[in-house]
C-alpha cells in the first residue's frame, strides 16, 4: 500500500514550507515517526516525520522548492 507524506498545517495562517533538506533518500526503509525531511516556514523551522513504518519510495518535492500545505511531497510504500 502507498502512504502519502503530506505537509501538515502547524498554524493558522501558513500557507507553504520551503523544503531544506531530505535526511532520507529513495529506497530507504523509514520507521513510523521518524524525521524525513527539514522544512522551513516563514515563522518556524521543523520536520515532517514518515506517517507509517516502510520503504521511501518516491520524493516528490525537491530541496529548495516549496509546497503548500496538504501537499503530497513523498511517498511510503507499507508491508
Amino acid at each position: 500500500m502507498i502512504i502519502d507524506v503530506t505537509v501538515p498545517k502547524w498554524g493558522l495562517t501558513m500557507k507553504e514550507v520551503e523544503i531544506v533538506k531530505w535526511l532520507k533518500k529513495e529506497g530507504d526503509m523509514v520507521e513510523k515517526d521518524e524525521p524525513l525531511v527539514e522544512v522551513t516556514t516563514e515563522k518556524i523551522s521543523n520536520t515532517i516525520n514518515a506517517p507509517e513504518k516502510g520503504k521511501l519510495v518516491k520524493i516528490l518535492a525537491k530541496e529548495g522548492e516549496t509546497a503548500p500545505v496538504a501537499a503530497v511531497v513523498a511517498q511510503i510504500e507499507t508491508e
